[in-house]
């Protein structure tokens, strides 16, 4: 049996395969593992690890200095995220996206989601 066969339909294997992937600095192969991840935990409704593994995607996709693909990766991750209430790995995503547009200097957008974030935050609860 393959590592292929092994892993397709088993989103906790392709999470781990793709971690071990960014941990060894094989970002490009780690993205198409977490994408995939992500889908299969989001169709069994595992909301948290589809959001995550969306934002291990956005990440590996960040440091190959893709940062158009990665801000609609985080903001897809933090969409998710906040629709199922885990607001505040949301803004973390956010600030992530927040980076991304700062470094293709895109000013207008940078001060915008800086607005957002800081609602988001002000609007936190305190735990």
């Amino acid at each position: 049996m393959s590592q292929s066969e092994t892993t397709e339909g088993d989103p906790v294997k392709l999470h781990r395969e793709g971690t071990a992937l960014y941990d060894t600095g094989n970002y490009r192969e780690a993205i198409d593992k977490f994408l995939e991840a992500s889908k299969l935990y989001e169709k069994i409704q595992n909301f948290f690890d589809a959001s995550y593994t969306l934002y291990k995607a956005a990440e590996c996709t960040y440091l190959l200095k893709e940062y158009g693909t990665a801000t609609e990766r985080f903001l897809k991750a933090a969409d998710l995220a906040f629709k199922r209430g885990f607001d505040r790995f949301g803004i973390s995503a956010l600030e992530y996206a927040l980076d991304c547009y700062k470094a293709v200097g895109e000013e207008e957008k940078v001060a915008e989601l800086k607005r957002k974030i800081k609602e988001l935050k002000e609007n936190l609860p305190v735990l």
